[in-house]
């Protein structure tokens, strides 16, 4: 009975092990499509969104619609003609004290056009794909988000990579 018990434990650990594999699998060969040179941003025609009160802006195709811009005028979001599930958002608010710290903690891994370094997160799951900016300034964190259905993330990641890049802090 022990050997049976032994052997069933380490079956398990090898399904986690290989779901846990073909899941970073699965995101680089999505992301791995992301690369293709098919993303040219001069044909396509761009608006900017600038924030007054916490002073950043971003590009974003002049297509796309306006979903809902915050009362507090803290940010804005987007959503794309073709399919209402894709969206660009915006927003920027202030640092709380125990933010800080965690910031510290976290190492830039992007550059904008601008000069401004942060952090750039990819995420996708079975459901959604999505792009995550963050940048720290003062007593501020911008923040620039690209999110999609997962199947179509590789279809726009190229566009949120560029408007990430070309998003500006005004106050920098």
């Amino acid at each position: 009975m022990a050997t049976a018990n032994k052997i069933c434990s380490l079956g398990r650990r090898i399904y986690r092990f290989a779901a846990s594999v073909s899941r970073v699998i699965v995101l680089l060969i999505m992301l791995s499509g992301c690369t293709a040179n098919d993303f040219n941003a001069k044909v396509i025609v761009w608006k900017t969104y600038s924030n007054s009160r916490y002073g950043f802006e971003f590009p974003y195709p002049s297509n796309w619609t306006l979903l809902a811009a915050s009362e507090n005028g803290d940010g804005i979001a987007f959503i794309s003609p073709q399919d209402n599930s894709v969206e660009i958002r915006g927003w920027a608010s202030h640092q709380l004290p125990n933010d800080r710290e965690s910031v510290k903690k976290i190492k830039s891994n992007f550059q904008t056009v601008q000069g401004v370094s942060g952090v750039l997160v990819v995420e996708v799951d079975r459901q959604a794909g999505s792009m995550t900016l963050t940048l720290t300034q003062s007593q501020v964190k911008y923040h620039l988000q690209g999110r999609s259905k997962s199947q179509e993330f590789q279809n726009y990641y190229r566009l949120f990579y560029y408007i990430a890049q070309q998003y500006r802090i005004s106050k920098f």
